[in-house]
């Protein structure tokens, strides 16, 4: 089979995964306009791997993985949910940045000194979503064969690498595109748009915690 088809089908079940709007889509555009766009990107590199991560599982049939995971989902869920209400939090109380060009320059300097952490945090979001290992088994399904249908290791491996470099194409895209207004809005507008964010991202995680409460008040 044809590898350039196989890692375009990739592609496009990353960018599938990246562009609606959820919680690292809104945890990098904060970002961005906070720190910069190598910070914002570095972060959506962070939810890429972890789609790569569900990618893998599902291409290469990790079922004792998947169950895992399954097994698991509750205190998975769990831990995303409190994830993003305590980034949410700490989004929305954050402070006016400096409007003094070398200050701004030093807080992004230390930003981007975390970009390791930047990385990790949605690395952590995005693989704590169970939600998310159920998005690529329909996906690998729905492309058939083209999508590792045939479970060879190597066709299955540019898969996967397809999905991590269409996810992080368009979190390039985003933080490029966004950082073009960065160094032009005041800090007033840079503090709206913080919180604003994280608000968003802290009610996404009340909405998981909610939602893991019913359905465990169901089952008693």
């Amino acid at each position: 089979m044809d590898y350039f088809w196989l890692i375009l089908s990739g592609v496009g079940m990353g960018l599938i995964a990246a562009v609606p709007i959820g919680p690292v889509n809104l945890i990098c555009i904060r970002r961005t306009f906070a720190f910069g766009p190598l910070n914002g990107f570095v972060s959506g590199v962070g939810g890429a791997l972890g789609d790569g991560v569900f990618a893998a599982i599902t291409g290469f049939g990790l079922s004792w993985v998947a169950h895992l995971i399954q097994g698991y989902a509750v205190a998975i869920e769990l831990i995303g949910g409190v994830m993003m209400v305590v980034m949410g939090w700490h989004a929305v109380k954050a402070g006016v940045p400096p409007d003094d060009p070398g200050e701004c320059a030093a807080k992004e300097d230390r930003a981007n000194a975390g970009l390791v952490k930047a990385v990790a945090s949605t690395f952590a979001l995005t693989i704590t979503n169970p939600a998310t290992l159920l998005f690529f088994t329909g996906m690998f399904a729905g492309f058939g064969s083209l999508a590792g249908g045939t479970g060879d290791f190597t066709d299955t491996s540019f898969i996967v690498l397809g999905v991590v470099a269409g996810s992080a194409g368009w979190w390039l895209a985003l933080t490029t595109i966004i950082g073009l207004f960065h160094a032009r809005i005041d800090g007033n507008r840079v503090l709206a748009i913080n919180r604003a964010c994280g608000f968003l991202v802290a009610i996404f995680g009340l909405a998981v915690l909610a939602n893991l409460a019913w359905n465990l008040l169901r089952q008693v």
